[in-house]
């Protein structure tokens, strides 16, 4: 035997190693990756539609009063109902706060024809009470004292009346972080804007409650709005 055959053996040994290789190779990666796996590294979960990290920034987690407000998943709420700058259509002086109750927005008038606007909710006292008052009172994480109506629909509340000393503040409480009191003429309407930890309440008619914002924006709107500021209710 020639000293070449061994040479030519192990020369067509490796080349047809190297075929297998290449053909195993090729095999394996025109099969399908497994979900969420990929030759650099895994695959990230797409971000929701509608997602910006300038809304991602407004209504992130945030910590206040020493209560952790969860982020809101705002893609799920209607884009309207974001916190906006608009032009005012309200037609109401600087620093009125106006309610539209069937549009289901709330106004803070600015200089300039512009004007802050808020999606809210509208619970059974929020179609109670229409015209104009001042906000007299507000409060930052407050108690939430049921009135003695909503007891007799709900007797389950009892354990919140004003007689058990209401319920504590917390991001469970109806109230959320901020609370403002409606006056009208020196006495007290029972209509209250105030914070939710519902955010799939906001731009719908809910069972109780006056005028829910999310925690986020009534935060907001709280350090914005003028003291005894006017505010205007329309149904």
């Amino acid at each position: 035997m020639s000293p070449a055959h061994p040479l030519t053996r192990r020369s067509l040994l490796s080349l047809t190693g190297l075929g297998a290789a290449s053909l195993l190779a090729s095999c394996s990666t025109s099969r399908p990756l497994p979900p969420g796996l990929r030759l650099d590294g895994p695959v990230l979960p797409a971000a929701p539609a509608g997602r910006t990290p300038e809304l991602d920034a407004m209504y992130g987690e945030i910590y206040d009063g020493g209560f952790v407000i969860p982020a809101v998943p705002y893609w799920k709420i209607p884009s309207r109902f974001y916190r906006q700058q608009v032009i005012d259509p309200t037609g109401e002086a600087p620093g009125t706060v106006v309610v539209d109750t069937p549009g289901r927005f709330l106004y803070l008038v600015e200089p300039g024809g512009t004007a802050m606007r808020y999606g809210v909710g509208i619970g059974r006292e929020g179609f109670a009470w229409s015209g104009a008052g001042v906000i007299q009172w507000r409060q930052k994480w407050p108690k939430w004292t049921p009135p003695d109506e909503m007891i007799a629909r709900q007797p389950e509340l009892e354990q919140y009346s004003s007689r058990n000393g209401g319920m504590q503040p917390g991001l469970m409480n109806p109230l959320g972080a901020r609370a403002l009191y409606i006056f009208k003429n020196g006495q007290d309407t029972l209509y209250r804007l105030h914070g939710n930890p519902e955010w799939n309440s906001i731009g719908k008619a809910v069972s109780s409650g006056c005028v829910r914002l999310l925690n986020h924006d009534i935060i907001d709107l709280y350090e914005r709005v003028p003291t005894k500021a006017k505010i205007v209710v329309r149904q």
